[in-house]
């Protein structure tokens, strides 16, 4: 960065810390305030919880309670408060118009259950997490290392800079996180499946609901991948069958058919199992990967470190003495964070005295615009890592103009696997899927086989701010536009590439899906119940997260571009971006799934309700809490019981714990059981589907979460809403996502200056469409 680092302030909590965490990944000065005796994680995992979440941060201890006025001297010369206490410090703040105060909660700040408790495991729950993971017939199952957490923290970091750039134009604002909202933002086709054809997918189980794809045991554990997505996998891998004479009837020529493959998928599936079955996992994927398959090992947290792209590409940091993960990407312009300091307790009291000068606040002369309006996206992405990322851009202003090919737009456009629609199936423009991830945008259909093809796209990228991609690592450099070229045609241009293993390192080549970056990472083997119950995340919760890890490097290389004037290449690994989601589990070296519980907290898990398929979270994080939940459910007895008074003792009896909780919840609704325990302040809530999200759920409809806007073809539809809300400059879902080719003209007329004829030429010719 520069001289003008911002300086945040954090009040911090499980919903902040990560954010907090990804701006000392930027380059920002987090300040984080302790209470007087520290802040809790300094007591979890022998130091090593604080290690991870705090290391590179200063610190001071302070209670804002008792000492507000300390606090606010410290405020007065801040950029950004990132606030994750449950009441907000708005009265402590007021008067400081140059602050941007970023209030970070479970459920957010407005709607009828604002004030509900909420932990990682009930937020995936009433976000619809759990809905998307475990077996059809079995209990929903928790995402392992806090991912609910995660998402709102990377949202968090997005809010802050959205904040700060939208400073430069007008005073800070107070903006509203809700963690909630930003898991039912990123559940893929979760919601969209009810949405687009009214229908409520099982628990898909180890294979993924769209995609032929899924996980799969190997001689020494685990591996995820599957068909592919295209005619030339399915040849690829056909072959390496016959080749070991493991193809069984695959290669009869009704197989031949994508349509007939999924239809029998479960015959398919478990020929390729029984071929898999004989390999080790690691040079199963090896041997894949070299015929282009898009194949990996699922590996725990211990083998990270020995990954050898991760390891080429720097991606790990020390915390004080301890190898940790590292950051989504390398920021700014290419630079990896080596080493963290952990700080000690208070070890910065001395800025609490400092007078530092308030930061400058803009003239106020653009009110209300969202806080990209201005900047132009050239959007070159596919199918959902980067059409998210361009999403979160577009929904908060940018200019953002997605160029299809002519001969190969989007796929999702057009696989039948994919395609959600109560249309017609073979219409590009109706799939729900497509039509989500690409709202707010302008669309252009542009043949870049040819060189004239290519020469307009040169033409656009000179006129953009920024250029998104998440081709393969070598696509780019083909078309002649690598970032040397791109440099030369715009030298301030924010090119963000989002290959899956990176445009460097020995892996660089690997063929990835979500599913496979996912096993790379170590969260897929945490996911189950034990060792040999691994279930994995199958649906794409890789993509999302990388895609919101390419937003927040987008707007931090916009601002990094104001202070400087230059602009850079960011080459986002979604391996990586997935792997810094990972919590702790370095840290501990953890080894197995654990399910449903939590590692101090006891009970913790999800029991069946009253109805079919109905299940409640519930987080019980103290004593106390235990005490009121033996009251709430007509057992006080249990509650002075000196087995169970403390969370070691619950979790021995846990046989006992889980059966009197589990018998009170299954003659209840869920809703209803969950409502009483928050009465009393327990972390409870419902396992939420897509149709409980979109037509029952109180809190968001309280925050106007789900929009109805009208497709020109697709017809009149809800989208997903926008998770993070700027009281002063709002991002929204202003349009709908754009017909294949609607705006090749206007797009070329405006950004370009072409002529009349010109564009006719390139029409004749069918460059364009």
């Amino acid at each position: 960065m520069t001289a003008s680092i911002p300086r945040v302030v954090e009040l911090t909590s499980p919903f902040t810390r990560f954010a907090g965490r990804l701006l000392v990944g930027l380059g920002y000065e987090v300040v984080l305030v302790e209470p007087p005796e520290g802040d809790e994680t300094r007591r979890e995992l022998e130091g090593d919880a604080f290690a991870h979440w705090h290391a590179g941060k200063r610190s001071v201890t302070l209670d804002p309670a008792a000492s507000p006025a300390g606090l606010r001297r410290l405020l007065s010369g801040a950029d950004v408060l990132l606030d994750g206490t449950p009441d907000g410090m708005e009265s402590v703040a007021d008067g400081l118009d140059h602050l941007v105060h970023v209030r970070v909660t479970p459920f957010g700040l407005v709607g009828p259950r604002s004030g509900w408790q909420g932990t990682d495991l009930v937020v995936a729950a009433l976000g619809g997490m759990l809905a998307q993971v475990g077996d059809p017939d079995g209990p929903p199952l928790h995402l392992p290392q806090d991912q609910a957490e995660h998402l709102a923290g990377v949202n968090a970091a997005i809010a802050v800079l959205l904040g700060l750039r939208a400073r430069r134009r007008g005073p800070g604002q107070l903006i509203d996180v809700s963690a909630q909202a930003c898991v039912a933002a990123a559940l893929e086709a979760g919601a969209l499946a009810h949405l687009h054809e009214d229908r409520v997918p099982p628990r898909p189980g180890r294979v993924h609901p769209l995609v032929p794809h899924g996980l799969f045991r190997a001689a020494d554990g685990y591996v995820g991948g599957g068909l592919g997505g295209s005619p030339r996998m399915w040849d690829a891998l056909l072959a390496w069958l016959c080749e070991e004479g493991a193809q069984a009837d695959l290669a009869e020529p009704r197989w031949q058919d994508p349509v007939e493959r999924k239809k029998h998928q479960d015959h398919v599936f478990k020929v390729v199992q029984d071929f898999v079955g004989t390999w080790p996992k690691a040079e199963f994927a090896e041997r894949a990967q070299a015929r282009k398959l898009p194949w990996a090992a699922v590996d725990l947290p211990p083998e990270l470190t020995d990954n050898p792209q991760l390891a080429a590409r720097k991606f790990f940091t020390k915390a004080g003495d301890r190898t940790d993960l590292g950051f989504p990407f390398a920021f700014p312009e290419g630079r990896r964070v080596a080493s963290l300091t952990v700080p000690g307790r208070g070890a910065d009291q001395a800025l609490l005295d400092e007078r530092r000068p308030a930061p400058p606040v803009g003239d106020g002369g653009s009110p209300g615009l969202p806080a990209l309006d201005g900047v132009r996206v050239l959007d070159l992405t596919w199918v959902l890592a980067g059409p998210y990322c361009t999403k979160v851009l577009a929904d908060h202003g940018a200019d953002v103009i997605k160029v299809e090919s002519v001969r190969r737009p989007d796929p999702t456009r057009f696989a039948p696997f994919m395609h959600l629609s109560r249309g017609d199936h073979t219409d590009p423009n109706t799939n729900g899927y497509f039509n989500e991830v690409n709202r707010n945008k302008r669309g252009i259909a542009l043949d870049t086989r040819t060189e004239e093809g290519v020469a307009v796209l040169r033409e656009l990228i000179a006129s953009c701010d920024v250029l998104v991609e998440n081709f393969s690592a070598t696509v780019m450099t083909k078309l002649g536009l690598g970032y040397d070229e791109l440099r030369e045609i715009n030298p301030g241009l924010v090119y963000v590439s989002m290959s899956g293993m990176g445009h460097t390192g020995p892996r660089a080549g690997w063929v990835s899906y979500a599913d496979t970056v996912s096993a790379s990472s170590g969260l897929t083997g945490l996911t189950g119940w034990g060792p040999d119950d691994v279930v994995g995340v199958i649906y794409g919760h890789g993509d999302i997260v990388a895609g919101l890890q390419a937003a927040l490097a987008t707007v931090a290389a916009l601002e990094h571009r104001t202070e400087t004037g230059r602009g850079q290449h960011i080459d986002l690994s979604q391996l990586e971006a997935i792997t810094a989601h990972m919590g702790t589990s370095l840290l501990t070296s953890s080894r197995s799934p654990i399910g449903n519980t939590h590692p101090r907290w006891s009970p913790q898990g999800v029991y069946r309700c009253l109805g079919a398929d109905r299940w409640l979270a519930v987080s019980v994080r103290s004593d106390e809490e235990w005490t009121a939940l033996c009251d709430v459910i007509g057992r006080p007895e249990l509650g002075v019981d000196d087995r169970l008074r403390t969370a070691d003792g619950r979790r021995r009896e846990r046989t006992l714990v889980d059966g009197v909780l589990g018998e009170w919840a299954r003659s209840l609704p869920a809703d209803m059981a969950a409502e009483l325990l928050q009465a009393r302040g327990i972390p409870a809530g419902a396992v939420q589907d897509g149709r409980d999200l979109v037509e029952h759920d109180p809190q968001l409809r309280a925050r106007g979460f789900y929009v109805r806007r009208e497709h020109p073809v697709a017809g009149a539809f809800l989208h997903e809403g926008v998770p993070i809300r700027l009281t002063g400059t709002p991002g929204s879902v202003r349009g709908p996502a754009p017909v294949l080719g609607a705006d090749t003209d206007e797009v070329l007329r405006e950004v370009a200056g072409f002529t009349p004829d010109r564009l006719r030429r390139l029409h004749e010719g069918g460059v364009l469409r």
